[in-house]
């Protein structure tokens, strides 16, 4: 079948066309015509960049952010690579991952405040980008012991230091010493920056090793929780809930819709207006439409001999 047949052109050429006293109404038609199709043009690109935008900041965000996160009620998770054994069991799970994350201070030529998120390089990467995101040096440099640290880049920045320079982290947790209590604090060296393009995260999170960020802000063996990846995002929802029901009840389970559910449900509720928008738009020129009727129609199948009286 024919994307154009030529009784369909030869129709719209004589709907397009008049008499010499008619020649408005053939300005209206065209007009009209042209009205549909760039309505449904603007409709077309609109709702395509917008789901491209949603993508884009969704893999973004995620890239970052877990599919769904493990957490204890008001305490640390202890036993975490027993928690890591039993969320890796479950299906649609693809990476488990322990992070300790707290607040703190960075000291460099500035001063600036910054979430620290104490992980394991190697499994960290199972669950987010931010080690393929890293720019300038290596985020496997993180290894326990060593004291280094990654700095998004407006963070690094915003201190005014690079790669290879020295930063002081400042934690809230207290220390006594003979002239006082003074802030638990650490010199790291920076071994790696990176950018998710973010401003969010790029200026306010920094990555150490799981063991060293442990020792600086005092958690013992505790983690903050498990952050997961599953191999289909869109079954967050269906995993935590099984997770949550597999786990005992000292346990909590949260998925990336309930952590960022009022931002993705404002981009969907803009997506839905701007369709409404330009429909009408369609409807108000499809309506503007001069149309023959169906005497007329008719007349015309009769014309071209596809349809007999």
């Amino acid at each position: 079948m024919k994307l154009f047949h030529p009784l369909s052109i030869a129709i719209g050429l004589r709907y397009t066309g008049a008499k010499r006293r008619n020649h408005f109404i053939s300005f209206i038609s065209l007009v009209s015509m042209l009205g549909i199709a760039l309505g449904v043009w603007a409709l077309i690109v609109v709702i395509s960049v917008m789901n491209g935008f949603e993508l884009e900041l969704r893999s973004r965000i995620l890239g970052m952010v877990s599919h769904a996160t493990i957490s204890a009620f008001g305490k640390q998770v202890e036993d975490w690579p027993t928690l890591v054994a039993s969320a890796r069991a479950q299906p649609h799970v693809i990476g488990a991952a322990p992070y300790i994350e707290h607040e703190a201070m960075l000291q460099g030529r500035k001063i600036s405040g910054a979430m620290i998120r104490g992980v394991v390089p190697e499994l960290e990467n199972q669950v987010s980008e931010v080690g393929a995101a890293t720019k300038r040096g290596k985020f496997e440099t993180l290894v326990a012991g060593s004291y280094h640290i990654v700095l998004g880049s407006e963070l690094a920045y915003a201190l005014g230091l690079d790669v290879g320079d020295k930063v002081t982290l400042m934690a809230p947790q207290m220390r006594a010493t003979p002239v006082g209590v003074v802030p638990q604090m650490r010199r790291f060296t920076i071994t790696g920056i990176f950018e998710v393009g973010m401003y969010e995260y790029d200026r306010g999170f920094a990555f150490v090793h799981l063991e060293d960020a442990a020792k600086l802000f005092r958690d013992g063996t505790g983690v903050t929780g498990v952050r997961l990846k599953l191999d289909d995002m869109f079954k967050a929802w269906r995993v935590a809930q099984d997770l949550g029901t597999a786990l005992p009840g000292t346990y909590s389970v949260r998925d990336w819709t309930q952590q960022h559910s009022n931002f993705f449900r404002a981009v969907k509720t803009e997506k839905l207006v701007m369709f409404i928008i330009l429909s009408l738009i369609v409807a108000v020129a499809a309506f503007l439409k001069e149309s023959r009727g169906a005497r007329g129609v008719y007349r015309d199948l009769v014309t071209f001999g596809i349809h007999r009286p």
